[in-house]
C-alpha cells in the first residue's frame, strides 16, 4: 500500500532523514520505534506533504504521490492521528468526528465501527473536545482518521501521555483495524511493549536512518528493547 524509497530530507544543513527505504502492507502493523529526535515525526510529515522530500519517491498504492500536496493525499485515502492529538478543542465530539468526513461525499455517516470500538465518543458525542480527558482525546483523534475511511491510518505515538486502560483500548482497536485487512497501519512508538504487541513487521530508527529491521516476532531475540534503551 505504501512504498517509501531513498528518502532524503534536511533541515539546514543537516541530514535529517538518510535514504530511507520501506513499505506498509494492508492488513499489516509496521512499527517505527526509537527515541526523541531521530526523525520519527520529520518522515511522517513527509509523508503526508507537510514537509517536502530533498530526495527520494513516496508511493501510495502504486501512484507517485512524492509531490502531492497534504489534502490530497487525504483524498487519496491516508489518515493521520499526530503527536500530541491536535483535535479541535472548542468543537464538540461529534464535530471533531464531521471534520473526519471532509473528504467524503455529502451527507455520509459517521462510521459505527467508531463507536464500537470507543463507546465513551458515543456517549459525550455533544462535549466540547477540550474538555475530554488526554486519553479520551486520543481516541477521539483516532476515530476523526477512521471516519475517513483510510486506506492507510499513520499514528504518531498514540500512547503518549495515556492511562494504562485507554492504552488497552487502542491497543485492541489497532489489533481489530489491521485484522479487517482493510487497510495498512504505520505505528510511531517508542514505547516497546506496546510495539511489540501490535507489529507484523518492525523498523528501528537511530539518527535518521534504519538501523534494524524485521519482523514483529522476532524483536526479543533481535535485542529491539535493548537498542532502544542505548
Amino acid at each position: 500500500m505504501l512504498s517509501v524509497e531513498n528518502l532524503n530530507q534536511y533541515y539546514g544543513g543537516s541530514h535529517i532523514l538518510r535514504d530511507l527505504s520501506f513499505t506498509a502492507e494492508t492488513g499489516k502493523v509496521t512499527a517505527l520505534l526509537g527515541r526523541n529526535g531521530v526523525g520519527k515525526t520529520t518522515l511522517l510529515k513527509c509523508l503526508m506533504g507537510l514537509v517536502p522530500a530533498k530526495s527520494g519517491k513516496i508511493s501510495f498504492d502504486g501512484r507517485d504521490i512524492t509531490r502531492l500536496p497534504s489534502h490530497e493525499r487525504v483524498k487519496a485515502g491516508i489518515g493521520y492521528v499526530p503527536q500530541g492529538r491536535e483535535i479541535f478543542p472548542r468543537l464538540t465530539v461529534l464535530e471533531n468526528l464531521q471534520m473526519g468526513l471532509a473528504t467524503r461525499p455529502a451527507g455520509t455517516a459517521i462510521p459505527k465501527r467508531i463507536f464500537e470500538m470507543f463507546p465513551v465518543l458515543e456517549q459525550m458525542l455533544k462535549r466540547r473536545g477540550g474538555d475530554l480527558s488526554g486519553g479520551q482525546q486520543q481516541q477521539l483523534a483516532i476515530g476523526r482518521a477512521l471516519a475517513m475511511q483510510p486506506r492507510l491510518l499513520i499514528l504518531d505515538e498514540p500512547t503518549e501521555g495515556i492511562q494504562p486502560s485507554i492504552i488497552k483500548d487502542i491497543e485492541r482497536a489497532i489489533r481489530s483495524l489491521a485484522a479487517t485487512g482493510e487497510m495498512a497501519i504505520l505505528l510511531v512508538e517508542q514505547y516497546y511493549d506496546f510495539a511489540e504487541s501490535l507489529a507484523d513487521q518492525y523498523l528501528l530508527m537511530e539518527r535518521g536512518e534504519f538501523i534494524m529491521r524485521g519482523r514483529g516476532e522476532t524483536m526479543p531475540q533481535d535485542g529491539v528493547r535493548e537498542a532502544l534503551a542505548v
